[in-house]
């Protein structure tokens, strides 16, 4: 046990600390000074080791390796060929086939429209579309030039259309093949031409009306092109075949064809050369009269076919650019105009029929007369006439006409007008068509009944008011108007007796004799009996009449066997002048032409006598 001094153990000492004074900052402790940290000693570096000796792969591993995954790329390929041949081979193929198959349409001949002779008023005839591969032109304003030697036209345009890199376009289409041979001898390169045909109208403006047009796609939009777009179109075909790269077919390809079924030519009952005639006739008489249109109508009332159906002014289907849109409807089925004196026929038809008064059953005509608080008059101021009543006819006596309705009912009369065909469509089957107006019994006001006895009120197209008279024509049937020639023949209904029938038409006899209002009517060697009327043009913005007519004449040849109806209408002519004055000459040569052009023998009776009162008052 030592005795010396004990070491006090290690741990923290603690010192007293001295007080320091109040308000005295304490000092900041020295740091104490440490020891440098003593360095490890560097290691030696070690000795390299001794270099291995190289040891060779096995060349059998390696090569097994190797064939191992050539067997899985194998099998991958096998696998992938597998599923591509025998799985989904065909759907691949048939994939193949659809990328490089295209289908073209063959289209169908359109076939022609011609007249009752068999004499084309439309038809088609071949022509070619030139195309061009763009890329291929050489020069394109040299070859515009070359192409527009031929065909006409605007060099700069057919240049622009050269000019691109577009392996397919349209240089201009619808020339002659003629023209394409032309061409095609120059040897222009990217330059060829692709088969079409052309619509075409060997009559001009003949007809136009009636056959109508068709669009740039080839289908009809106006007349029988429209309304036989079904029968003339036929039907298409096509071609489906495979193709190569550049479009050209590829030889020995299979290929599908179905042929086109062509159209059916439509055969219509008008006659070119009485359309041609009449046609010619009244663009003479609206030129002459200054008037805005005109329409005529020629036919057989014992078939009811129409022979011609004319409006003026008219357009031609070979040159629709330079056609005004007014004049390619047909006027004689879409306008609709009071006919005036012309109706007068069916009131007479009426009174007679129904026993209301004979052809010689006399009345006293006033100067005037007083009915639903209006006042009538003829169209010249007269005294008090007794006249009979075929003298009323012939003389177009408005007042003498109202005295005959009133011995029937307003009922009958009402009937008898429908039962002419008032109100109602024709049936011709050609669009565009206007119904014409008949104002209801129960919407009549006091003045409506007799108004509507010489012919205002109510409204009609030309092939209407021309059908009441072929009814009279025809013996008091009528028949069902056709303009196609394949429509059956139909009777309509019987309107009136024979014997009313043959009465009416020799009534009208007079009106073309020199007492009558319409001698300039009159056809030499024939007789003939018809209607006049000037009746007034009623403006749609104000519902009133504007002071313009309508003249018109109607009538029938062979009085004692008619043949033939012609209906002439001048819409609003700038001479005055009455409708026996502007329409009866227009008859006249019509008629004329087309019983000769008919072969009618002429008349071999005389006029009839059943009137006995004629004076020389005029109305119409």
């Amino acid at each position: 046990m030592s005795t010396g001094t004990r070491t006090p153990p290690r741990g923290p000492s603690k010192r007293p600390t001295a007080k320091r004074p109040s308000g005295s900052q304490s000092r900041p402790a020295s740091p104490r000074p440490r020891k440098p940290a003593a360095r490890r000693p560097a290691t030696p570096p070690r000795p390299p080791r001794p270099a291995k000796p190289l040891r060779l792969g096995n060349p059998k591993r390696r090569a097994g390796i190797l064939l191992v995954l050539v067997l899985i790329v194998i099998t991958i390929f096998a696998g992938r060929l597998l599923e591509i041949q025998a799985l989904r081979g065909d759907a691949l193929a048939a994939a193949a086939v659809d990328q490089r198959t295209t289908t073209v349409a063959v289209p169908a001949q359109r076939a022609d429209i011609v007249d009752i002779n068999g004499v084309a008023l439309a038809s088609t005839v071949e022509s070619r579309h030139v195309t061009t591969d763009q890329t291929l032109v050489v020069d394109p304003m040299a070859t515009a030039q070359d192409i527009v030697n031929v065909i006409g036209g605007d060099v700069n345009e057919i240049a622009a259309r050269l000019t691109g890199d577009r392996r397919f376009a349209y240089v201009t289409k619808d020339i002659t093949p003629e023209q394409w041979r032309v061409i095609d001898d120059l040897g222009l390169s990217g330059i060829y031409s692709e088969r079409a045909s052309r619509r075409i109208y060997p009559a001009g403006d003949v007809a136009a009306n009636v056959v109508g047009f068709v669009g740039g796609e080839g289908a009809g939009l106006a007349g029988v092109e429209y309304s036989r777009e079904q029968q003339l179109a036929g039907t298409d075909g096509y071609r489906t075949y495979e193709r190569a790269s550049g479009g050209a077919a590829i030889p020995g390809a299979a290929a599908v064809i179905e042929d086109p079924i062509p159209g059916s030519a439509v055969r219509l009952t008008i006659d070119r050369d009485i359309q041609y005639v009449a046609q010619r006739i009244l663009a003479n008489e609206v030129a002459t009269s200054g008037a805005e249109s005109g329409s005529i109508v020629v036919m057989d009332p014992r078939t009811g076919d129409v022979l011609a159906l004319a409006s003026v002014p008219t357009f031609d289907p070979n040159d629709l650019a330079n056609a005004e849109e007014a004049n390619l409807g047909n006027r004689a089925l879409s306008d609709v105009f009071e006919p005036g004196s012309t109706s007068k026929l069916i009131t007479m038809a009426a009174v007679i029929e129904e026993g209301g008064a004979a052809p010689t059953t006399m009345f006293e005509i006033p100067g005037t007369l007083d009915r639903g608080g209006k006042t009538f008059h003829d169209a010249s101021e007269h005294g008090t006439y007794n006249w009979d009543l075929t003298t009323v006819l012939s003389q177009s006596s408005n007042i003498g006409t109202i005295l005959a309705a009133e011995t029937i009912p307003e009922a009958t009369l009402y009937d008898y007008m429908q039962r002419f065909g008032v109100g109602e469509p024709t049936g011709l089957g050609l669009p565009g068509e206007s119904d014409g107006y008949l104002p209801p019994m129960d919407t009549w006001s006091a003045t409506t009944f007799p108004t509507l006895t010489f012919g205002q009120g109510f409204s009609v197209n030309a092939v209407q008011i021309a059908d009441v008279f072929a009814s009279i024509a025809n013996d008091g049937v009528r028949m069902q108007p056709r303009i196609f020639a394949d429509a059956p023949i139909v009777e309509r209904d019987r309107v009136v007796s024979e014997r009313t029938a043959r009465q009416v038409r020799e009534m009208l006899e007079y009106v073309v004799s020199d007492k009558g209002t319409a001698p300039m009517a009159a056809v030499p060697g024939y007789r003939v009996g018809g209607k006049t009327g000037t009746a007034q043009v009623i403006n749609p913005e104000c519902g009133c009449y504007d002071g313009t007519t309508i003249g018109s004449f109607i009538g029938m040849a062979p009085i004692d066997d008619p043949e033939l109806v012609v209906a002439v209408a001048i819409v609003k002519p700038t001479v005055e002048q009455l409708g026996g004055e502007l329409a009866g000459p227009v008859f006249r040569e019509v008629m004329t032409y087309a019983l000769q052009a008919r072969r009618v023998a002429p008349s071999t009776s005389g006029a009839s006598t059943a009137s006995t009162t004629v004076s020389a008052a005029t109305n119409g």
